[in-house]
């Protein structure tokens, strides 16, 4: 009988081997983030403003796989982090984290990395991050590959955001030039929450009460 406990790990070492099987196959893209003072190189498919979003299947912490399709009709903010262990992805996250409690019930926040998923339950347990999904890329690299933001021969995500409007369609990207450089926040923000479909409350104006001094 299969030791179910094993099962995560193996489907990790699978979808490794599989990756590393079609990297040869996958776009490259050059000249457009560094890491330090030297450039990457991208794998997979640059997406573009305007561009249909690409679906694509990450897992929870628990391994249960998510889609972008579970969000339709909601404008979806994806923040893309290389590593949540390391200064500057711990902050992004931890401040989306904050931000999303300010912001109406149709807009959402993502965070997807390509760390483990044992790794990111650790991180969102110790670092109180509860308000968004964390979610992990590290079993099909799906994601990566559908968003050219997978890094040749270091196996992380480079930094970016990407807003997904309730049509389906790429509203925002940043990849971030420098992977040690903070994504643009305010700007991000202000797009999602631009988004909303929420109509606020009416302001109701009272009549001011007529002089019961008058005759």
């Amino acid at each position: 009988m299969m030791n179910i406990s094993k099962l995560p790990t193996f489907i990790l070492l699978s979808s490794l081997f599989t990756f590393a099987a079609s990297a040869e196959e996958l776009t490259e893209t050059t000249n457009l983030v560094m890491a330090g003072n030297k450039y990457v190189t991208l794998l997979g498919n640059q997406v573009n403003l305007g561009d249909i979003a690409p679906d694509f299947k990450v897992v929870t912490e628990s391994f249960s796989p998510v889609t972008l399709a579970e969000f339709k009709n909601k404008a979806v903010l994806i923040s893309v982090v290389p590593s949540l262990d390391t200064g500057v992805c711990s902050i992004q996250t931890k401040r989306f984290n904050e931000e999303v409690t300010n912001l109406p019930e149709d807009l959402v926040i993502l965070t997807i990395s390509n760390d483990l998923p044992f790794a990111q339950k650790r991180f969102c347990k110790t670092e109180k991050v509860d308000n968004i999904k964390v979610l992990s890329d590290a079993v099909w690299r799906n994601f990566g590959q559908n968003y050219g933001l997978l890094i040749k021969d270091m196996g992380l995500l480079t930094r970016a955001i990407f807003i997904i409007d309730t049509d389906g369609t790429i509203a925002y990207k940043e990849l971030v030039s420098n992977i040690s450089q903070h994504p643009d926040y305010d700007t991000a923000l202000a797009k999602l929450k631009s988004l909303s479909q929420k109509v606020p409350p009416a302001q109701v104006e009272t009549a001011p009460e007529a002089d019961k001094s008058a005759d």
